[in-house]
């Protein structure tokens, strides 16, 4: 379950023209709550214009700082980002939930690991980054990196600053789809990209481990390439920012009602929903307490599991088919397709 705490803003940092690091100082009784691993994800909630919104961002500190940073970029119609990245300023307060996530890197001693990232998609790789290089000094970083341009890239001096404070062990490459930059390679991060990396830069190189982060399109190519070039699925790692529609799952939403009871906090409620309508939508409309951050399947908050009945997803890019078996859901995605369906959030 999501808990959320109060604390301030100690420092809204400009990272790009669209983009934002915002920095908490977490008071020292709530630090043990806000422990984390390198890869995790804070919620932020905040009322905007009378609304409550929630909305999951990647943490891109270390997890031996004495601080939280989360960066935050701006997207077209975006409630959340908008606001953060035009409104938030040093000393406003802002509720922030403990850390979550299962895309994570724990480091080991003499591992070599590499990792993709687009745009914003570099937050979660960036505290890997700083984890890997504070507190595994016999391990190695390479990181492959796109953007549009040098100026839409997020955290480019602090990534130049880590790349010279350590040239042994941070190998740092740029890749820009709208400007040509001597020594980056032009173009979006593809098969053609992670090849040139895998066979021919690194070609000596055994990877241990990779991390994505990005679209989807990126993923699920740089996921083939690294499988065909030898990666174990296991040792392949990624987190999605965006997800697309699973079109087969949603021809089985029907018109229609279900009995719906939900056990939330060791109490059960019952009552009737469309099957039109996601649980975790409904279970709100309930006045259920529901945890809940991104809306949008790429986060872990809203995780439940079926006890009876049945429930499809839209999307899902965090569950994996074993965990689908045992009947969990991500209740913002799930729709029930059955009369009665009995929904846990106590025991995931």
């Amino acid at each position: 379950m999501s808990t959320f705490h109060k604390v301030h803003i100690e420092e809204v940092i400009r990272e790009t023209a669209d983009a934002v690091s915002l920095l908490f100082k977490i008071p020292g009784n709530l630090k043990s709550k806000f422990a984390f691993h390198a890869g995790q994800y804070l919620t932020l909630k905040k009322t905007i214009n009378g609304k409550e919104v929630r909305r999951a961002y990647s943490i891109c500190s270390s997890p031996t700082d004495n601080y939280l940073k989360v960066a935050i970029k701006a997207v077209e119609n975006g409630t959340f980002s908008t606001y953060a990245t035009s409104e938030l300023k040093s000393g406003n307060f802002i509720e922030i939930s403990e850390p979550e996530g299962k895309f994570i890197l724990e480091p080991k001693p003499h591992k070599n690991y590499i990792a993709f990232a687009a745009g914003s998609g570099i937050t979660p790789i960036m505290s890997m980054i700083k984890d890997v290089l504070e507190n595994e000094t016999s391990s190695t970083f390479t990181l492959i990196y796109g953007n549009k341009t040098v100026a839409d890239t997020i955290f480019k001096n602090e990534l130049d600053a880590l790349k010279e404070a350590n040239p042994e062990r941070l190998n740092l490459h740029y890749i820009y789809s709208r400007e040509q930059i001597e020594g980056s390679l032009f173009g979006r991060i593809d098969k053609a990209h992670t090849n040139f990396y895998i066979n021919n830069s690194y070609k000596s190189t055994n990877f241990d481990a990779a991390y994505l982060c990005g679209p989807e399109t990126m993923i699920n190519e740089v996921s083939k390439t690294l499988s065909e070039r030898g990666f174990a699925d296991e040792n392949i790692h990624f987190e999605l920012f965006t997800i697309s529609f699973d079109e087969e799952a949603a021809s089985e939403i029907k018109e229609g009602t279900t009995e719906i009871t939900v056990l939330l906090d060791d109490e059960e409620t019952t009552f009737t929903m469309q099957q039109t309508d996601n649980i975790l939508a409904a279970s709100l409309r309930n006045d259920l307490d529901a945890p809940y951050s991104c809306q949008g399947g790429v986060c872990s908050s809203c995780m439940c599991k079926v006890t009876e009945g049945k429930a499809v997803m839209v999307k899902n890019s965090i569950l994996t088919d074993s965990e689908i078996e045992e009947g969990l859901v991500l209740a913002c995605q799930a729709y029930p397709t059955t009369s009665k369906i009995k929904i846990d959030f106590d025991d995931v």
